[in-house]
């Protein structure tokens, strides 16, 4: 916190203000991907996550499926 004092003419006037909040990291930024340029015209995909595969598939109908 940031501390100041004023001169007023019937004396002095502290007052606090608090510090300005803390810019986002860039990793709190979140990415975007479009399903054509992740998928490349295949029907699936893997993921590697903390060591597990996952695989990411289209279906005929445009869904999206995510399965371990």
């Amino acid at each position: 916190m940031h501390t100041a004092t004023l001169p007023l003419n019937s004396g002095d006037v502290s007052f606090r203000t608090a510090a300005p909040a803390p810019r986002p990291h860039a990793a709190q930024v979140q990415r975007q991907f479009d399903s054509r340029t992740l998928f490349g015209g295949a029907q699936e995909v893997r993921i590697e996550h903390f060591g597990q595969e996952y695989r990411l598939r289209q279906t005929r109908n445009g869904k999206l499926i995510l399965t371990k």
